[in-house]
């Protein structure tokens, strides 16, 4: 199936196949309540300078706005959150072409996660950030696979296992390897929608697949997540977002 992207002069086009296999050790579901202070950290070397700021910003790829509100009136997808798939997509189509991954699998995991930001009464804000946070539960191996703290409970505010944040789910030591500036602030946050976007994006093209290839999506998608109910669920919603696309 092919979703087309419509960018600011010209066209880019990104293909979804559907998802199965891969060994199933469970999702993390999502949690508004947590305690945590919001995380972020500055991108090294960048400056808080308006200029520079400013200068980030507008050497981000942008999608047509036109395409934005058409694709998310016909989907459900919420402006705000579809912005930053699209974003993500078109930052990765950048600078790793052979990736070839598409706005619709980040949405696809985007709603499954925390289906946009919007999960148990949080919302996304016009800046990106979700409020409240959401934090998922701790992962002690009785619901999930058991991970010890990794953050002293910087992040996610467990000091004793890890907990999924943010609206893509980013567990903290994910977020460590791959977690990026998406927005052009200056700041890395976990809570924010571009920047998770883009990390995600970032985490599925690591390693180095041209995702339009059923069974490198899977691989892909198995990294993020390793279990079959959950790939299925994403291909689910990845396919029937490339519909309008």
């Amino acid at each position: 199936m092919i979703a087309a992207l419509l960018v600011a002069g010209g066209v880019a086009v990104f293909v979804v196949c559907g998802a199965q296999g891969g060994e199933a050790v469970g999702d993390v579901v999502a949690d508004p309540a947590g305690s945590a202070a919001p995380s972020h950290r500055s991108v090294p070397g960048a400056s808080g300078a308006p200029g520079a700021v400013d200068a980030a910003r507008s050497a981000l790829p942008a999608a047509d706005p036109i395409w934005i509100e058409r694709v998310a009136a016909e989907s459900g997808i919420p402006e705000r959150a579809l912005s930053a798939y699209a974003t993500a997509a078109l930052t990765l189509a950048e600078e790793q072409p052979g990736c070839r991954i598409g706005w619709n699998m980040l949405a696809g995991i985007g709603q499954v996660e925390s289906e946009h930001g919007s999960i148990n009464g949080s919302r996304l804000l016009a800046s990106g950030e979700t409020t409240p946070r959401i934090i998922g539960v701790p992962l002690d191996g009785s619901q999930f696979l058991a991970t010890p703290d990794t953050d002293d409970g910087t992040i996610d505010g467990d000091t004793e296992w890890d907990r999924a944040v943010g609206p893509m789910q980013f567990i903290p030591s994910t977020w460590a390897m791959f977690g990026r500036d998406g927005n052009g602030d200056g700041r890395i946050e976990i809570d924010q929608i571009d920047d998770a976007a883009l990390s995600a994006a970032t985490l599925l093209c690591d390693p180095g697949l041209d995702l339009t290839a059923g069974e490198h999506w899977i691989a892909a998608l198995d990294g993020y997540n390793p279990s079959v109910s959950y790939n299925n669920e994403v291909a689910d919603a990845a396919e029937r977002y490339a519909e309008f696309g």
